[in-house]
């Protein structure tokens, strides 16, 4: 027993994951083509969002999303403007709100499911903000309804970053589609893999033409014809539509490859989510009754990126050793999610504030909590073993 291996993630694929990229291979279309099409298509329907856009990662997605804000008619974002954000999430989740120059307001999360704290949300904002980012954390949705009420009521862009999320759900409603644009990842790690690769969804199809636009150069080659963007009337349209840049753009597309891979990861998704809520119902009965961690809940149908545990501060001490002890039994583990943004170096890049002056709970976190790996696999064996070896403790 104290030879298994737990690993934080494994392969999800199968012989039809690789015989999706045999046939692409063979088609000799290797680049964006009908297959991310499809895909795009297929998760539509899937997110229950009108239109996505599939690009080279989660980053990405993150990327032309907010860059796509400036393009807008209306409400559209301009340098300087004020982002409120959580103060725990991944590194390019707040990557593109520097590098296009807005200020983050920083706002605490709640212990109760390590998303931004809603009542805290509601008081930081102001006649200056103007984008919300939420960040849908290890499988658990923030409270979008409200954060969608808020923004619409405020005219504030909404960013849903789902990228940890996939399958999750509010009601009857998957998170990634609230938002203005919601983005989704498709790492080897997440809930689908494709490689690399990831999506950005929305319902605005103004939106939708500019995250096209950019995804690709800014050119006007993969416009829909009644995009507003670009009206070609000129009579070498076919040449010169080819070539012609609106927007500067980035090239952030995917291959056909990661596209054949997401259209057969996608058929098993659901089955891949009731796993890991399975595994799920493990682990929070058996760490119910332990007195020393708090276990992270949602009121919502949670898609369980991985399993958070976090010290409470009279055992805070523990946690060096119960990793000493996880290292010994080839059970990985890692920070949860990115950690709290202030306690990374790359925060001097950035210009922020913390609300309040007070993200406590998001540095405790970052100090005390860790997590487990899960994944669309019966972990019942993995998660027994892990209990066990922490009950001793």
């Amino acid at each position: 027993m104290t030879k298994m291996q737990y690993k934080i993630s494994i392969d999800s694929w199968d012989d039809l994951e690789k015989k999706s990229i045999i046939d692409v291979i063979n088609s000799g279309q290797y680049s964006m083509g009908k297959k991310v099409k499809l895909f795009e298509q297929k998760f539509a329907k899937f997110l229950g969002s009108k239109y996505s856009v599939m690009v080279n990662s989660g980053s990405s997605a993150n990327l032309i999303g907010v860059a796509a804000q400036f393009f807008l008619k209306k409400n559209k974002l301009k340098r300087g403007d004020e982002v409120i954000v959580p103060a725990i999430g991944w590194s390019t989740t707040y990557s593109p709100l520097q590098q296009f120059d807005l200020k983050l307001k920083i706002v605490d999360i709640s212990l109760k499911d390590l998303n931004i704290d809603i009542d805290l949300l509601k008081k930081a904002i102001t006649k200056k903000t103007k984008m919300i980012c939420a960040v849908n954390l290890s499988g658990m949705p923030s409270n979008s309804i409200e954060i969608k009420k808020l923004c619409k009521k405020n005219k504030i862009i909404f960013y849903e970053d789902n990228c940890e999320s996939l399958g999750s759900k509010i009601i009857k409603k998957r998170t990634g589609s609230f938002g203005d644009f919601g983005t989704h990842s498709f790492f080897f790690s997440h809930h689908m893999s494709t490689i690399e690769g990831g999506m950005v969804a929305t319902d605005s199809f103004e939106l939708y033409n500019i995250l096209k636009c950019i995804r690709a150069h800014g050119w006007t080659r993969d416009l829909s014809k009644n995009s507003h963007l670009f009206k070609n009337n000129k009579k070498d349209e076919e040449f010169t539509g080819q070539y012609n840049f609106i927007l500067p753009g980035f090239n952030v597309r995917p291959t056909e490859i990661n596209a054949s891979i997401g259209i057969t990861q996608l058929k098993k998704i659901d089955k891949m989510i009731k796993l890991r809520r399975q595994n799920l119902s493990l682990f929070e009965n058996l760490f119910a009754n332990d007195n020393r961690f708090i276990i992270p809940k949602s009121p919502y149908f949670n898609s369980s990126f991985a399993f958070p545990l976090i010290l409470k501060p009279e055992f805070s001490k523990l946690r060096s050793n119960i990793f000493k002890i996880l290292k010994k039994n080839n059970i990985e583990f890692r920070l949860i999610a990115g950690g709290c943004f202030t306690k990374h170096p790359a925060k001097e890049y950035y210009n922020f504030e913390i609300y309040k002056n007070d993200i406590k709970n998001a540095e405790f976190v970052h100090s005390n909590g860790f997590w487990i790996g899960n994944y669309g696999k019966d972990l019942n064996n993995e998660i027994r073993f892990l209990y066990s070896l922490i009950k001793k403790i």
